[in-house]
């Protein structure tokens, strides 16, 4: 059988969402920038979705701008605070998406900011005192760091960050994208400046996402063309695929809460089972601290394969599908990993799990994983003997 374990990656769309699509492909398809009939239906549909996603985060309709994922709202949001804000200073970790790490990457290489990251511990939690320290010692800053990270899991206080930068007058800007369907954000209360959103992460279309920001003028345009977005973001909008984000969304809010405990009681089962069935097995960063840690994430340090054989390549062959790090580094190692002191010479591997996800899936990986360590478990048992 089929499983799949990469939903950190990309998450299969739901059949409902896909519903709600469908009507905007087939039959109300024209452009919503178009005065007719059909264009206007378009457009409807587009403004219909900003409130409903506006709605779920508290926030007002203006404050949501779609884009096409996250990588282009990180990029939005960075580029936009710099510039239009004047910023030097940037504050992040050696732990974001590479569409923050290479955003910074591009503005310091041009001169137009200093990037700082925070110190963190053999975990990978982020030192905030030497966050407010910073903050203290520079008169404006941009803050920039995701609350749920894509490899580990690892979750920041975001409310705690938040309010360290409103204290001190710096911009926050967090890369929500893992966790966006995962907590409510109550925009009034957190005090963020910039969230960002993927819809293929939870379960909507690949190629729509959207950037919140509590002040849309400090915005400067990503792209240049037309009048989309209220000028903000040219190009044709992506309807059916903004229709399915908001459903999709609206579908992560309706039932989070049984969901969450799903995909807690997976995580706590399959960390038993692989402690209990692979000697020597580690969890990396706070993978494996329910409280610290997203429910849909574990990464794992395997030792090395009895027969030496590539334990990713292996699952492949038996249709499990994991990954060894972000989707976006797969063909490199993964920086989160090397950032942690991680050897590129483990076996590390991200499950990651999702509403569809069976224990009995889970319980099938353990057992065919196990396998490959029968003679490491039987030296242990004989150790112990």
């Amino acid at each position: 059988m089929k499983i799949y374990l990469d939903n950190a990656a990309t998450t299969q769309l739901d059949s409902t969402v896909f519903q709600e699509m469908e009507p905007y492909l087939f039959e109300s398809y024209g452009n919503p920038s178009s005065s007719h009939a059909a264009g206007r239906a378009a457009r409807t549909a587009i403004e219909a979705s900003r409130r409903t996603i506006a709605d779920l985060l508290n926030a007002a309709p203006e404050n949501i701008v779609f884009t096409s994922g996250g990588t282009e709202a990180d990029n939005t949001a960075i580029i936009s605070a710099v510039r239009s804000k004047g910023i030097k200073l940037v504050i992040s970790s050696k732990f974001e998406h590479h569409a923050v790490l290479n955003t910074l990457k591009y503005l310091e290489q041009r001169g137009e900011i200093r990037v700082v990251f925070l110190k963190h511990d053999d975990n990978g939690n982020l030192s905030l005192s030497h966050l407010e320290q910073l903050l203290a010692a520079n008169e404006k800053a941009l803050v920039s760091l995701m609350h749920a990270n894509n490899e580990l899991g690892n979750l920041i206080d975001i409310q705690q960050v938040g309010a360290l930068c409103k204290s001190a007058g710096a911009i926050f800007h967090s890369d929500t994208v893992q966790s966006i369907c995962q907590y409510q954000y109550d925009t009034q209360t957190l005090p963020a400046d910039f969230l960002v959103a993927s819809a293929h992460k939870f379960h909507g279309p690949k190629g729509v996402g959207f950037l919140y920001a509590r002040d849309p003028k400090a915005l400067t345009p990503f792209l240049h063309g037309g009048a989309q977005e209220r000028g903000l973001r040219s190009g044709t909008e992506n309807v059916s695929g903004i229709v399915g984000m908001a459903k999709a969304l609206s579908l992560s809010y309706a039932n989070q809460a049984n969901h969450q405990q799903h995909l807690s009681e997976l995580k706590e089962k399959m960390i038993n089972n692989l402690i209990s069935k692979i000697p020597g097995i580690r969890f990396n960063g706070n993978s494996a601290r329910k409280k610290l840690s997203l429910n849909n994430v574990l990464n794992v340090a395997l030792p090395l394969a009895d027969s030496g054989q590539d334990v990713l390549s292996f699952l492949d062959q038996h249709e499990i599908y994991a990954s060894g790090g972000s989707a976006c580094s797969a063909k490199s190692n993964s920086h989160v990993l090397s950032a942690l002191g991680v050897s590129a010479g483990l076996t590390n591997i991200r499950f990651s799990f999702s509403r569809y996800t069976t224990e009995e899936e889970l319980e099938y990986t353990v057992d065919l994983l196990s396998g490959l360590y029968v003679n490491t478990a039987l030296k242990e048992m004989s150790t112990i003997c």
